[in-house]
């Protein structure tokens, strides 16, 4: 067997670099640098990426011995059938830590043609460090590293509008892209650096933000030997993911035309406010997760596939999504229903095998923030309560009792939340346990309680999931 390197794969084509890219990780090469792939098969775009290490240990050097190539493998459903697909992802030019060489990374922002800077460095990445004291040495955070390369760039153009970078964070945070700018601004004055600088970065430098959506499990260990032999190559960077990806990015039309996307077929949409599709994705497949689990757990199945697909709580899960958590959205419905359709085939990837714990953990703040607004708009909108998102929560107040039908079930939640469910099981009736749930307003941000006929909603389904073994949710 081979190993991968250019040589080997025969790959000699030359681009310049148009991206710099912090994080060398299974996400982005199987999400930003695919698409990178793609746009330099089907447009115009020719440009290679130059990854950076974010952190002092990472797989630069890995990277660099494949001279950046791996595969991406394709694995789920599409359209109802399983569907697979291989490529070799050509768009890595360059890997390199700061923490190696300083000044070779500083470099990196003289080079002329560079267009992007793209990251995904963690939630906690996007942070003020003020150890960081200043750029003559390698800064711990990852903030402090851009800007140190942003006033490289800075210096060695004299300040040029048109040598100002768009950055284009993946991080999962709200606002990722207004985080990061208002960080490095932070940067810029602890460094005492100068106002010319500042204004540069606030009023020539593009900060993006952007939501991100596609699983990407990573490399694949269990069946690496036979991927590796199918390939014909010792590639010991292949990287795993399903086919669904979308990107929706707050940008100007300026930025669609030299990242054509739209021309490759890919899922990227430019925006001016991306608000209404985090509110989708967070209320459609989170929600649509975190009112499964307990739904389904407590009917003995175990992983997201088995659940979507089970008579019973597929049904169930589909007319939560389609009857009570849409009607709570104003996108358009054909948007919508589409989204929603995609969500049910990725739970269905028989590729990847979801279990529903993994997805209980912190059960009660996800509720909160996943499912609770679809059920308070439903209210609002409809004048009525959403029957199976308050049977979901029912169902997840069982769960926390950590015991159903003489099994225990593994609750994974904060000290605080299980001494209150082991508190509030403690209670001499169901009724009193849904009211010391619903009315604690840590868990909720409000009494639920003084929501009209809810409490007796949930109390009674309650009821039925106790007196019932193996429930039945119509």
């Amino acid at each position: 067997m081979q190993p991968l390197n250019r040589s080997t794969a025969n790959i000699s084509t030359q681009r310049p670099t148009k991206v710099i890219q912090f994080g060398e990780g299974n996400f982005l090469r199987g999400f930003v640098d695919w698409m990178i792939d793609i746009l330099n098969e089907k447009t115009e775009f020719n440009g290679n990426v130059e990854i950076v290490q974010p952190l002092d240990k990472g797989i630069f050097q890995l990277l660099n011995k494949q001279d950046g190539l791996y595969h991406l493998v394709l694995e789920g459903i599409q359209n109802g059938e399983p569907t697979q697909e291989t490529r070799l992802i050509t768009c890595v030019s360059n890997a390199l830590s700061p923490y190696e060489n300083y000044e070779s990374y500083l470099q990196l922002g003289e080079n002329p043609d560079l267009e992007f800077i793209i990251s995904n460095t963690t939630e906690a990445g996007i942070s003020f460090e003020p150890s960081d004291k200043g750029f003559e040495t390698t800064p711990n955070s990852f903030p402090g590293k851009l800007t140190a390369l942003l006033y490289r760039r800075f210096t060695h153009f004299n300040g040029a509008k048109n040598k100002a970078l768009t950055i284009i964070p993946c991080e999962l945070i709200e606002k990722n892209g207004e985080n990061l700018r208002t960080t490095v601004l932070q940067f810029a004055k602890h460094w005492n650096l100068p106002a010319e600088f500042t204004a540069w970065i606030e009023n020539d430098t593009l900060f993006c933000n952007t939501l991100v959506d596609r699983i990407v499990p990573g490399f694949p260990k269990e069946t690496i030997s036979e991927i590796q032999e199918s390939l014909g190559f010792s590639d010991n960077l292949v990287v795993k993911a399903e086919p669904f990806h979308l990107w929706v990015i707050e940008a100007p039309e300026s930025v669609a035309k030299v990242f054509p996307t739209e021309q490759a077929g890919l899922q990227v949409k430019f925006v001016e406010d991306l608000t209404p599709y985090r509110t989708r994705k967070v209320r459609i497949l989170n929600g649509a997760h975190t009112a499964l689990v307990p739904v389904a757990y407590l009917q003995g199945l175990r992983t997201v596939r088995e659940a979507v697909e089970d008579e019973t709580a597929g049904k169930f899960i589909q007319e939560t999504i389609f009857e009570e958590i849409i009607p709570t959205l104003d996108l358009p419905a054909e948007e919508l229903n589409q989204f929603a359709k995609d969500v049910i085939e990725r739970f269905q990837n028989p590729f990847i095998r979801h279990e529903l714990l993994s997805i209980s953990l912190n059960s009660v703040s996800k509720y909160k923030v996943r499912v609770l607004p679809s059920v308070l708009e439903y209210v609002n909108r409809k004048g009525q309560l959403p029957q199976r998102l308050l049977t979901s929560l029912a169902a997840l107040i069982l769960f926390y009792k950590g015991e159903y039908n003489g099994e225990q079930i593994p609750l994974n939640d904060t000290p605080e939340v299980l001494t209150f469910f082991k508190a509030a099981w403690q209670k001499d009736s169901v009724a009193e346990t849904v009211h010391a749930v619903l009315s604690n307003e840590d868990f909720w941000g409000q009494n639920l309680t003084t929501i009209k006929g809810l409490e007796e909603t949930v109390t009674q389904a309650l009821t039925q999931l106790q007196a019932v073994s193996n429930s039945t949710i119509a």
